[in-house]
């Protein structure tokens, strides 16, 4: 289904979105099922969404999976009422009462932060039901078809995404334009679950969790070792090539580096609780690496000559994620990040901010990973307590990354309360095996945290500066994103990634098993992932066994192969196979390897 940008979408657009405005307005029909089967529950927000919308509630009692069948009715039953959509403006303190009089206390309190600017509120109301909202909707709840949307899924969700609010129960809801396209929608999602990267790392062994280690805290196996080192190896060798410099940090610190860049008290939560040592002082597991950066910058005086200073790190980070948030490889406690933070001066910040962002591209375009979007992630004006109080630098950094996402031509969507307290960023966003939207990296605009780190650097003045610092991972973290990779390419990597690069299958393991190993013993040599399987197996129980272990090169060898010096090749997903000589098929291999080509896709022709 096509994506729809709804966060970037102005009133016009939305107005003349059809489906935008069923998906919202099923919003509200939900909430309004809600409240009529479930009284006194409370409204937190409900927006649409790419594939349907949601909505957020504080329940009584909890809500048990198994009354979406009920909601789902009472929503039927409200698009038959065929209610109109009407809506009206109050004054923000008259609204603040309203709210407070009907016990929605939770979108009273968004009104008071909206009340600074003195803007009238929108409301808009539906038969007995009445939501804060600036609309757009349909004229009335008939002209929504009744067979095409289903209630999904039940998840948990902070108000307002604040970990240390209330958690409400989210209910998800699908809509399209009709019953056709809903029911194929089930049915890609149905087949792209076959290969969600845990059930595959199951079968192909990419890692395990274990009890006794701990939750969210992933074991790699030696097949996956190799994903992550391959990984590694073609970051660090792109990251050479843009002339960054490579350093290495420790995993625990005192916690006074995280008094200085800001992180404690306000991260702590997502930190693990600290250790003490040396006569009680308390040290911690690092969540981030960018202040060990910036004490690197700052061990000795720096000059506008050495900017900009690219200096990059594949560090291992431990973050405390609430355990009901832990999702396979996709939200962990422990991660290895491709991290890299760039000091430049202001004059330099468009050209170095551009390069990230193409690097980003470099990687996706390599990948074959397309449909991706930008999202810039700018702060709430109105929430002092979670952003550095600076107007005019956000502003100022703000529209220095917005020109240059514009300039790209990259679809892109912009999000206001999502950047990080020091400054805007820009997620590169994708979507999972199921059709849920992740952030795969990002990149962030630093303004606030140098100075705090009395970080300087002598300009052509020869006056003191403060550099900005951009923080970059465009590939995210090890475990993030080969979990993307697991089920983009459902388990079958390109020959340089491939856990076994070649396997060598004997006809007859007793008159060509010999051959076969010393073919497989010669690519080792070479440093390919290579064997020869010499099991007592059937021919036939030994290809179907390298196909399901999705290997991307067999090598059948027998009578004629032995005697020619060659094998029968065969590539993983190709019908085609060919016969030629080892020494050629060597070739062609190194070219896969040392080129990096995606060898995993059909098309790609291996001359």
């Amino acid at each position: 289904m096509a994506r729809q940008v709804y966060a970037g979408m102005d009133a016009q657009d939305k107005e003349n979105d059809p489906l935008y405005k069923r998906r919202h307005s099923l919003a509200h029909i939900l909430a309004e099922a809600v409240q009529r089967l479930y009284p006194g529950t409370k409204l937190g927000f409900g927006p649409p969404v790419d594939n349907g919308f949601y909505y957020d509630f504080q329940f009584t009692t909890p809500l048990e999976a198994d009354k979406l069948a009920d909601i789902e009715a009472e929503m039927r039953r409200i698009i038959a009422e065929k209610q109109p959509f009407t809506t009206y403006e109050l004054p923000p303190e008259e609204a603040v009462k309203r709210l407070e009089e009907a016990g929605e206390t939770l979108k009273a309190e968004y009104v008071r932060d909206l009340a600074a600017n003195g803007q009238p509120i929108h409301f808009y109301e539906n038969g007995e039901f009445v939501d804060l909202c600036a609309g757009p909707h349909v004229e009335n709840t008939s002209q929504i078809p009744s067979d095409s949307f289903a209630l999904d899924t039940v998840a948990g969700a902070y108000w307002r995404g604040d970990q240390s609010r209330d958690m409400l129960t989210r209910i998800y809801g699908l809509a399209f334009n009709n019953k056709k396209e809903l029911k194929e929608f089930l049915r890609q999602r149905e087949e792209a679950r076959k290969y969600d990267h845990r059930k595959l790392s199951k079968e192909l062994e990419f890692y395990t969790m274990c009890e006794q280690i701990g939750a969210g805290l992933p074991l790699w196996l030696p097949n996956g070792t190799v994903l992550r080192e391959e990984l590694e190896k073609f970051a660090k060798e792109t990251e050479q090539r843009g002339g960054y410099l490579r350093v290495a940090t420790p995993h625990i610190t005192n916690e006074q580096l995280f008094y200085t860049s800001g992180h404690l008290p306000y991260y702590k939560d997502s930190m693990f609780p600290p250790m003490q040592i040396d006569g009680g002082q308390n040290y911690y597991l690092k969540p981030m690496n960018c202040p060990f950066h910036h004490m690197i910058f700052s061990s000795r005086p720096r000059s506008y000559r050495e900017l900009p200073l690219r200096l990059a790190e594949y560090g291992q980070c431990y973050r405390y994620e609430a355990s009901g948030t832990l999702a396979g490889l996709l939200r962990v406690r422990g991660m290895c990040m491709n991290d890299a933070h760039i000091y430049c001066s202001p004059e330099q910040l468009a050209q170095e901010f551009r390069a990230v962002l193409d690097m980003h591209r470099f990687y996706y375009d390599k990948f074959r990973i397309d449909g991706y979007w930008m999202r810039l992630s700018m702060h709430d004006p109105l929430n002092t307590k979670k952003y550095v109080d600076n107007p005019e630098a956000w502003k100022q950094s703000e529209e220095a990354i917005r020109q240059v996402v514009r300039e790209m031509g990259v679809a892109y969507e912009e999000v206001p309360g999502e950047a990080a307290f020091y400054g805007p960023k820009v997620d590169f966003q994708i979507r999972n095996v199921v059709g849920r939207e992740e952030t795969a990296s990002t990149n962030q605009l630093d303004f606030a945290v140098p100075p705090r780190f009395n970080l300087v650097y002598t300009g052509k003045d020869g006056e003191y500066h403060t550099p900005y610092c951009i923080h970059r991972a465009p590939l995210g973290t090890h475990e993030r994103f080969l979990a993307f990779l697991m089920e983009h390419f459902k388990g079958a990597f390109p020959t340089w990634m491939s856990p076994t690069q070649v396997v060598i299958i004997p006809v007859s393991t007793d008159k060509f098993g010999e051959y076969a190993e010393k073919l497989a013993a010669r690519l080792r040599d070479q440093l390919y992932r290579a064997h020869a399987d010499l099991g007592d197996d059937s021919f036939n129980k030994k290809i179907r066994a390298a196909v399901t272990s999705k290997i991307p090169n067999i090598l059948v060898v027998g009578a004629q192969e032995m005697e020619e010096e060659a094998v029968t090749w065969r590539r993983y997903a190709v019908k085609e196979q060919r016969t030629l000589k080892f020494e050629e098929f060597n070739q062609i291999l190194g070219r896969m390897c040392r080129d990096r080509l995606m060898d995993n896709f059909a098309d790609v022709v291996l001359e």
